[in-house]
C-alpha cells in the first residue's frame, strides 16, 4: 500500500482487508484508461483532504486486482464503497461534481 499524499493506492488483497477493517474509509475503484476515473482522482484528491481524519481514502486498479473488483460487484467505474469497519455503508457509481460527492460523504461523519 504507497501513499499518495492523501490517497492509498491498494495494491492488493491483504493490504485491502487491512486499509477497510477499521473506521471509515472510502475505496475508490478505477483503471488508468478510465476518462471519467482521471476526471474524478483530484476530486478524490481534494475530498481526502477535506475529510482527512474523519474518513481515509484509497485507491485499487481494477485492471491489476480483478477479484477485488468482482468480490465487490464493481462492473462499472469509477465506483466508490464507503466502508465503516469492513462493512460496506454506500456505494457511489460514476463521476459528479465535488459538491455532489461531499454531500454525500458528510452525512457518515
Amino acid at each position: 500500500m504507497v501513499k499518495e499524499e492523501n490517497v492509498f493506492e491498494i495494491d492488493n488483497e491483504k493490504s485491502f482487508e487491512e486499509f477497510i477493517k477499521k473506521d471509515l474509509s472510502l475505496v475508490d475503484f478505477f483503471a488508468d484508461w478510465c476518462m471519467p476515473c482521471i476526471v474524478m482522482a483530484p476530486i478524490i484528491e481534494e475530498l481526502a483532504k477535506k475529510f482527512k481524519g474523519k474518513i481515509k481514502f484509497g485507491k485499487i486498479n481494477v485492471d491489476e486486482n480483478h477479484k477485488l473488483a468482482q468480490k465487490f460487484g464493481v462492473y462499472s467505474i469509477p465506483n466508490f464503497i464507503l466502508f465503516k469497519d469492513g462493512k460496506i455503508l454506500d456505494r457511489f457509481v460514476g463521476a459528479t461534481s465535488s459538491e455532489d460527492f461531499e454531500k454525500r460523504l458528510i452525512k457518515y461523519v
